[in-house]
């Protein structure tokens, strides 16, 4: 049985910093992605590394502030949220899927989500 389970998030002033957890648990060799979704909008790409942590993918709103890793010894995905805006609010979810991509929809399992809340 595939489970993620998100941790890490909170309520952070702007220009502060959060690190995201998501604990994998029944899956091998999945690339893992990062989404974020704010009330009344679409859900949106965030960051994606492939298994072997080699290739990551970031959106352009948060390349420079957002950096993704994993440890598979682990089986985590890390997500380090630096130089937080109010615009950052949202709940972000993790996902796994057999093929890295910035698309949602090639992801195969996701986590219930975490709330993050930048206040300016």
């Amino acid at each position: 049985q595939v489970q993620l389970v998100e941790s890490g998030g909170g309520l952070v002033q702007a220009g502060g910093s959060l690190r995201l957890s998501c604990a994998a648990s029944g899956l091998r060799s999945y690339a893992m992605g990062w989404f974020r979704q704010a009330p009344g909008k679409e859900r949106d790409f965030v960051a994606a590394i492939s298994w072997s942590g080699g290739t990551t993918y970031y959106a352009d709103s948060v390349k420079g502030r957002f950096t993704i890793s994993r440890d598979n010894a682990k089986n985590t995905v890390y997500l380090q949220m630096n130089s937080l805006k109010p615009e950052d609010t949202a709940v972000y979810y993790c996902a796994a899927g057999g093929i890295l991509s910035t698309g949602d929809l090639t992801y195969d399992y996701w986590g219930q989500g975490t709330q993050v809340t930048v206040s300016s």
